[in-house]
C-alpha cells in the first residue's frame, strides 16, 4: 500500500480521504458478515440451529446462607485521613 504524506493534504482532502475510508470500511464489513452468515447456514446442517443472539443466563434465587449473610451488619469501611 502507497504512503500517504497526511501532512500535505488539505482539510477537505483529508475529509474526502477519512469519507471514502468510512465507506470501504462498512463495504468490507458487509461482505465479511454475509460471508460468516453463509458459513454458519452450512455449518448449521451438522448441529442445532445458529443463534443469531443468545438470551441472558437466567438469575439464580438466592440460597438461605446468602440471605443470612446479606442481613448481618458489614463492617463499617475506614475513613482515609
Amino acid at each position: 500500500m502507497a504512503k500517504v504524506d497526511l501532512e500535505a493534504l488539505s482539510i477537505e482532502e483529508l475529509a474526502n480521504l477519512r469519507d471514502n475510508a468510512t465507506e470501504k470500511l462498512a463495504e468490507k464489513v458487509a461482505a465479511r458478515q454475509a460471508e460468516l452468515e453463509a458459513e454458519l447456514e452450512k455449518l448449521s446442517q451438522y448441529g442445532k440451529p445458529a443463534r443469531k443472539s443468545q438470551p441472558a443466563a437466567p438469575v439464580g434465587k438466592a440460597r438461605k446462607s446468602d440471605e443470612r449473610k446479606a442481613d448481618e451488619p458489614k463492617e463499617p469501611v475506614a475513613k482515609a485521613a
